[in-house]
């Protein structure tokens, strides 16, 4: 009976925490978000700059445009 108590009670009841890394999840989001945002920033620059989203829309609406008639 006592070998089963010792057994019972090496059984976690709920699971460890690994403390000193609860904030590390956090901060890789956070750079993660960072540098999408660095890159959304930089193509918005780069396609504002080069009038490339214009062109892109003349485009495809024209295509469009041109199946409708």
């Amino acid at each position: 009976m006592l070998a089963l108590y010792v057994l019972l009670l090496s059984f976690p009841t709920r699971p460890a925490r690994r403390r000193g890394e609860d904030g590390q999840t956090a901060a890789e989001y956070a750079l993660v978000l960072l540098g999408a945002a660095t890159v959304a920033l930089a193509f918005t620059a780069w396609a504002t700059h080069t009038h490339t989203i214009g062109h892109l829309y003349d485009a495809v609406m024209g295509r469009i445009l041109a199946r409708v008639r």
